[in-house]
């Protein structure tokens, strides 16, 4: 008589019943970790990305834009204007545009995003917060 190989059924039974207790010991760690990258990008965004590109329209100009349109396209008669500044219109993770807010002597700005829920509150992210109240 020949000898059979290959697994039995309870053998491949308990590799599955180990491989789902893995699972599930696992999954929870990476619950959230995708909300986390997108605060991180969108902290990146604000304060490095789109940020480079006022304070370059802001050396060209000598005061920061009306609005991040004209990071795209040339604003009135500008004549120091060297852009576009940016390839594309900025949007944040979660698929809306971020909120300009330029100081009233147009020598400073808010970098906004309203995160997950899209209104300010807890989930607000702005290059104003100090970086250790970030998460």
């Amino acid at each position: 008589m020949r000898a059979r190989s290959g697994f039995t059924f309870v053998e491949l039974l308990l590799v599955v019943a180990i491989i789902a207790i893995l699972g599930s010991m696992v999954l929870p760690r990476f619950v959230g970790r995708a909300e986390d990258a997108r605060r991180q990008v969108a902290m990146s965004d604000i304060n490095t990305s789109i940020a480079t590109a006022l304070d370059m329209y802001e050396l060209d100009n000598g005061q920061y834009p009306d609005k991040l349109d004209d990071l795209l396209v040339k604003p009135g008669d500008l004549k120091s204007w060297n852009g576009p500044y940016l390839k594309k219109k900025p949007v944040d993770p979660w698929g809306r545009d971020y909120v300009y807010k330029p100081s009233s002597d147009k020598k400073d700005y808010e970098l906004v995003s309203y995160g997950r829920s899209g209104v300010e509150g807890s989930d607000t992210i702005s290059n104003k917060q100090p970086v250790s109240g970030q998460r």
